[in-house]
């Protein structure tokens, strides 16, 4: 009975660009298939998917959220998906946990580089799909424009199952190509009415039905030949042929209708169980030897060895940390003992619980195929595998998202500060897209991210979740000293108080060093004019000096610092009096060494369509950077450039602006260069004000 339930299962994804009406459409078929009793409505908050106070201010996905329903004895577990670029992490581990997806397009809508980037993601993994074209009652949209979309853009090779009856306004319904029956608009959502097809729309639809066995035959040879001897081909063959196809890839069904208005909803549900694999139809899970890394496979079978991969955490404050999961092969219970083979450490299952929306409801057991949730695990992450102890397996690790833009946070209270990082920690168990740091030089808490509403969200949660309240700040930009020059001075510390002195006298011999070597410093005393006693003093004086800075408060690097002379005084010589003898020295010497400003050096590689490859390069240059080549990959451009880290810091939003949201880049440290006169000017000017702003409010 197990292996029937396996069959019988259909784990998808929604999937589509932000905007396309993915929520939507998700409420319409828990709707249709009577898993809720009301049509609920993105826009006004009724949303059972959305739900986070984030989503329903904004009125747009930001989190991947499940939900299930029953059609026609099967089981449908569903994920609706984030479509803007800033949360598209979330959507790539979804696909990992689904065996197929449902591909949504608005007809109003210009295809943007999401969509390209998910379907592409879909791709690599081989997941079926079927399309459908949503909002076909709204202004501007096209059902034909649609088709042509999926064909030139993403390279699909659409075929329509579906044909719309009237559009915009006019929109009444659609007509359902295998069934040859028309689904029109009744007085509500709860009554979609069936009716025969006569007249002009017989002619169109028997027309876009041809086409449609036109496509499939062409697949098959031996269908194509009963084709071209019948004229015809039945339903239940034409249906058969269209699943392989589908999965397969080499076609794309095409449904559409109105999530909102409930039209096509029940024919999209007949084609995501009739067309889309169960998980028994999927190809072998890859997976290695956690002892050695030998290959090994796991198929969706209940009877075999329990496998799981996580690929969602969410964090509460309340209940902990909730792992989601796929279930790969075997199966699994509550109370039950896995292995996570990923850390090597066993973790015990309580209450396993499926996902409805907001809600969650018990289950017993888990079978291949299901998504399900469990919580408190104690060592368990995304991209964590869980398995079977005496059969372990290791999963491939999901992919991570790198980061395109950062900020600095900056706690309000010492409250907020103290709870800040592992408030922040715990953020990023739930979306690994963030990263976050503390910036050794400037001490600032960075947090990074995929987009400026990515982070801003994450801020809102920090408050939400944690009760953390922080401000929002650009990041400093590391800069660093160091000099050209060579240069030596004294440094002389005497002072007479009444009592007992203070005496310390050094000189110093400064030189630059190779770029990146650090700081070197050398005892060149002869003669014992300094005791030994105090050498260390010394050089603790020039390293909180050198942390310090010279120019503008930035630590120095890359120079060696020798002692080679002084004096000291039997009584009055101290540890501290040749501390600040040393940094006396120091300062002194600098001055005459040429000091000059460092600044970080970033590689950056942007993709970008030809069509804007111009203005990407002459906005590099713009922002002093250096282009070092140009390369093609797929559909893009990739140029590489070397660019200064204080011309990118918001370089992501410019970018969209740049490519019209066709661009993406990413970014890594490369070297420190020197930074130039003029540009070094302002920056010594700007931290000087910045430091006499801050001595004024201390006073």
């Amino acid at each position: 009975m197990a292996v029937e339930e396996v069959v019988r299962l259909r784990t998808i994804a929604i999937v589509g660009q932000g905007g396309a009406g993915k929520t939507q459409l998700a409420e319409a078929l828990l709707f249709s298939a009577g898993a809720i009793s009301r049509l609920g409505r993105p826009d006004d908050g009724s949303s059972a998917m959305d739900f986070e106070p984030e989503e329903l201010g904004r009125r747009v996905s930001l989190n991947a959220a499940f939900h299930h329903l029953s059609w026609k004895k099967n089981e449908v577990i569903f994920a609706d998906t984030p479509g803007y670029n800033a949360f598209l992490g979330d959507t790539y581990n979804v696909l990992h946990a689904v065996d197929g997806l449902v591909f949504v397009v608005s007809p109003g809508a210009d295809m943007k580089v999401e969509a390209e980037k998910l379907w592409a993601a879909a791709s690599d993994l081989n997941l079926p799909r079927i399309a459908f074209v949503s909002r076909l009652d709204r202004e501007r949209s096209d059902f034909a424009n649609a088709i042509k979309d999926l064909e030139k853009t993403l390279g699909a090779r659409p075929v329509g199952l579906a044909l719309p009856v009237g559009q915009e306004s006019t929109f009444s319904g659609v007509v359902d190509l295998l069934a040859m029956k028309a689904w029109l608009i009744g007085e509500g959502p709860e009554k979609p009415r069936q009716e025969e097809l006569s007249g002009e729309l017989k002619a169109r639809a028997e027309q876009a039905r041809s086409k449609l066995c036109d496509a499939v035959a062409e697949i098959d040879d031996a269908l194509l030949e009963k084709y071209l001897e019948q004229g015809t081909l039945e339903y239940g063959e034409l249906r058969a042929a269209l699943k392989q196809a589908t999965l397969s890839g080499k076609l794309v069904p095409v449904l559409c209708g109105s999530g909102a208005r409930n039209v096509g909803i029940a024919q999209l549900l007949d084609a995501v169980v009739e067309l889309l694999p169960s998980p028994a139809e999927r190809p072998p899970w890859k997976c290695v030897s956690p002892s050695n890394g030998s290959p090994l496979e796991r198929v969706a079978d209940p009877n075999q060895p329990f496998s799981a991969l996580v690929f969602k955490t969410v964090i509460d404050p309340f209940a902990g940390r909730l792992s989601i999961f796929r279930v790969v092969s075997g199966r699994t219970t509550s109370d039950s003992a896995v292995f996570n083979a990923t850390r090597q450490s066993k973790e015990r299952f309580g209450q396993l619980l499926r996902l409805e929306g907001k809600k969650q409801a018990s289950l017993d057991a888990c079978l291949p195929g299901e998504i399900a949730a469990v919580a408190k695990l104690k060592d368990t992450y995304t991209g964590d595998t869980l398995c079977d102890e005496k059969s372990p397996v290791l999963f491939g690790a999901l992919a991570r998202l790198n980061p395109v833009i950062s900020f600095a946070l900056h706690p309000k209270s010492k409250n907020d500060e103290e709870r800040a990082s592992i408030s922040l920690q715990r953020l990023v168990e739930e979306d690994p897209a963030l990263q976050t740091h503390r910036d050794p030089q400037t001490h600032d808490i960075i947090l990074s991210g995929a987009g400026q509403m990515h982070i801003e969200v994450a801020v809102e949660k920090l408050k939400r979740k944690f009760n953390v309240e922080v401000e929002l700040q650009a990041p400093k930009v590391p800069y660093k000293e160091t000099i050209k020059g060579r240069a030596e001075a004294q440094g002389k510390y005497k002072r007479q108080s009444g009592g007992r002195g203070q005496y310390g006298d050094c000189w110093l011999r400064v030189e630059p060093v190779g770029r990146g070597k650090g700081f070197e410093f050398v005892d060149a005393v002869v003669g014992g004019v300094i005791p030994r006693q105090f050498i260390p003093s010394v050089e603790k004086g020039v390293r909180n000096t050198m942390a310090e800075g010279f120019l503008a408060g930035y630590e120095l690097v890359d120079i060696r610092v020798a002692v080679f002379d002084g004096s000291h005084h039997t009584v009055d010589s101290s540890d501290m009096a040749f501390q600040i003898a040393a940094s006396m020295g120091l300062k002194a010497a600098l001055e005459k060494a040429k000091p000059i400003l460092l600044e970080p050096i970033m590689a950056l590689e942007v993709a970008c369509p030809d069509e804007n490859m111009g203005d990407v390069i002459g906005d590099l240059n713009a922002r002093r950077g250096r282009v070092l080549g140009v390369d093609r990959r797929g559909s893009n451009q990739i140029i590489k450039a070397l660019v200064p880290m204080a011309e990118i810091l918001r370089y992501a939003p410019e970018l969209r602006s740049l490519t019209s949201g066709r661009g993406s880049f990413e970014a890594q440290f490369s070297h420190y260069e020197e930074v130039p006169s003029h540009v070094a000017e302002k920056i010594i000017k700007d931290a000087h004000e910045a430091a006499a702003s801050k001595s004024r409010a201390h006073v």
